[in-house]
């Protein structure tokens, strides 16, 4: 055991030995794949706050109905019944309001640009209908129940037309959908680009390095001790352009968070964007570690199997 952990002492000490030999093209490397880190982490960042604030929106979408314009008023009275039963049969807890024709038209002739409007008609060309206020719905994910409702809905005798309003929250679900997705492929793609930087960088170190890598194999070095100090210079790459992207991000949040209030506050909100947790960030910083291990390891894979 102590062997094992001299060995790994010695690769760490050489690791730190490389980056003191060229600091420059390290702090380079490092700033580049802490760029390629920084714009998933931003992206993951914006979304982990949109996600909790789209799921807690109190969702309590409308349905209205329109009834045929003909339809005797017992007959849509009369339709209050079954469409107290669809909801019961679907679960939903909700409001039935019944809009009798002269209630309609009276409340377009209280607003002004419309009254003169409604005087020229002569009649009233509005029909009876229903407002149903589904209240049961606490979030956007669970909008997509209501348009099984709405067809069952436009199947009663009597109905002309039902129209939702939920459409938008169906949109926003889609498009933090879209976002995801994207994210991912970013993601995917630079990690892409982490490994390539980090594989070139440690093909520069054993270049530089091979008379001393010729020399431990000929008193005995195995494979592994050869490997172990890249190995460790990639995973060190790796953790310090994590914390740099990492921290980058934080520092940016700030001055976003204040224009930001501006937009929000147009809409009497507080909303604001909080850097990532520590499971996300420790994820995150062993993710990148992580690629900087591949990298290098592919790197000491290639180039020293030909030293063999």
């Amino acid at each position: 055991m102590k062997n094992w952990l001299r060995q790994h002492r010695f690769a760490i000490s050489v690791a730190f030995a490389h980056l003191r030999a060229a600091p420059a093209g390290f702090a380079f490397n490092v700033l580049v794949v802490a760029i390629a880190l920084a714009l998933p982490i931003a992206g993951l960042t914006m979304l982990e706050n949109v996600r909790p604030l789209s799921e807690q929106l109190a969702v309590e979408p409308e349905i209205s109905l329109f009834l045929q314009l003909d339809l005797p008023r017992d007959q849509a009275l009369a339709l209050k019944k079954p469409l107290a039963e669809l909801l019961a049969t679907a679960k939903i807890n909700a409001k039935i309001n019944f809009v009798p024709r002269e209630q309609a038209l009276s409340n377009l002739q209280n607003r002004g640009a419309l009254a003169d409007v409604m005087a020229t008609l002569g009649q009233n060309p509005l029909p009876d209908s229903y407002v149903l206020r589904l209240a049961n719905y606490q979030s956007a994910q669970a909008a997509h129940h209501i348009d099984q409702l709405t067809e069952q809905i436009r199947g009663l005798a009597g109905v002309e037309t039902a129209q939702v309003d939920s459409a938008w929250v169906k949109r926003l679900a889609a498009l933090l959908n879209i976002l995801r997705y994207a994210l991912l492929f970013l993601g995917i793609t630079l990690s892409v680009v982490v490994v390539v930087v980090v594989f070139n960088t440690v093909r520069l170190q054993v270049f530089t390095q091979i008379a001393e890598i010729e020399i431990s194999k000929l008193i005995g070095a195995t494979d592994a001790f050869i490997h172990r100090p890249f190995l460790y210079s990639g995973a060190l790459l790796g953790l310090l352009a994590g914390s740099v992207a990492l921290g980058s991000v934080a520092l940016l949040l700030p001055p976003f968070n204040k224009l930001i209030a501006q937009f929000a506050h147009l809409y009497a909100s507080e909303f604001q964007l909080q850097p990532l947790g520590l499971i996300a960030s420790t994820l995150l910083l062993s993710t990148s570690i992580a690629l900087g291990l591949l990298g290098a390891w592919l790197s000491v894979r290639r180039h020293l199997a030909r030293l063999a």
